[in-house]
């Protein structure tokens, strides 16, 4: 018996009913021969973990703009407190943790540099509009690989696809718009539960709000610390979703209601606060400025390192290549494409 029939065994046994095992999974859109050692959840996680999206999530803007502390978040450290956060309700749920951390590290892959202000140029810019979420399905269904994506299980793509709430409810009311597995919807609210408290910690570590300015009613039933409000969100999803016999996982309504006030509180406070709006307007004509330039210079693609298809229409690989950059590249790509060089005689 190879090991990865072990461990699809041991799933069986050990997994909650209403658990993914990889056994069962849809599989992908190209088959493939199955690994010996790993099972299909493990493949995808590996590939997502590899891959050069991944990386260069350490590169792009959370809350501050190409931040010069070392202790602010970036959208890698927040990918892995999602997968953290995911992991550990999925652990208590019985849920299958390999689907799980694989959907958390794919679920941001697709987003521009300097954080949602990049996202608003493109959705403004590209015919039909641009969202993180698809983007995200993109990079490992067909950008990743010179073009040949990732070819990830089709569990895994519906977990990303379906993990954004923007400024909607927790629970998407529309079915199809809820992710198909328990494990998706467990990252759909650790994505929430991370941002919400480490974009509040990092705006107290930089001075944007005190402690103080949390509202009160807020702070009485989620806590004044980082861990206790992490702590309150992760227990309330675990004994709701148990109460409920494992037919959704979700909040309470208490706390659903708490986490979307604290959300829109930091959306008036922080995320529009003058000086970091200031700063992402600049961004945002940084990202405006270089779609215009590839649409006028479609030669000037491939000089900087990106492929576009010959079939691809311009706006579509301009828009792949700009949320592919990370912010520094960005910022440099920029200096190097408007900003005068000096004249130095020989």
């Amino acid at each position: 018996m190879v090991v990865r029939t072990l461990i699809e065994h041991k799933e069986q046994q050990t997994l909650s009913s209403v658990a993914c095992r990889s056994s069962m999974s849809r599989g992908r859109k190209v088959e493939e021969d199955p690994c010996p050692v790993r099972t299909v959840f493990q493949v995808d996680r590996d590939r997502i973990l590899h891959c050069k999206a991944f990386r260069r999530l350490k590169y792009k803007t959370q809350v501050f703009l190409s931040p010069e502390g070392d202790h602010y978040r970036t959208r890698l450290t927040h990918t892995l407190e999602v997968s953290q956060v995911a992991r550990t309700i999925s652990r208590a749920l019985g849920l299958n943790e390999d689907l799980t951390e694989a959907i958390a590290l794919g679920h941001d892959l697709g987003h521009t540099p300097f954080g949602h202000a990049g996202e608003r140029v493109l959705n403004r810019l590209v015919p039909g509009g641009f969202k993180h979420v698809g983007q995200s399905v993109r990079v490992v269904e067909v950008l990743e690989k010179e073009g040949r994506g990732l070819n990830l299980t089709r569990e895994v793509i519906d977990g990303i696809a379906r993990h954004s709430k923007g400024s909607g409810p927790l629970q998407a009311p529309e079915a199809a718009d809820r992710p198909a597995t328990r494990e998706g919807e467990a990252v759909r609210l650790a994505d929430i539960i991370a941002y919400v408290n480490h974009d509040l910690d990092d705006a107290l570590r930089g001075g944007l709000v005190r402690s103080s300015d949390i509202p009160s009613e807020l702070t009485a039933v989620l806590g004044r610390r980082n861990s206790e409000r992490i702590g309150v969100l992760v227990g309330d999803v675990i004994n709701t979703s148990l109460n409920a016999g494992g037919k959704i996982v979700t909040l309470s309504p208490d706390l659903a209601e708490a986490v979307l006030a604290l959300r829109d509180w930091l959306d008036e406070h922080v995320y529009r606060a003058p000086g970091v709006d200031r700063e992402f307007d600049k961004a945002a004509r940084i990202v405006e400025e270089l779609f215009g330039y590839f649409l006028a210079h479609p030669d000037q693609f491939e000089v900087f390192g990106h492929s576009r298809r010959p079939d691809e229409p311009l706006e579509t690989a301009a828009a792949d290549f700009i949320a592919g950059m990370t912010d520094r590249f960005a910022l440099n790509l920029y200096r190097k494409l408007f900003f005068p060089v000096p004249w130095k005689p020989f």
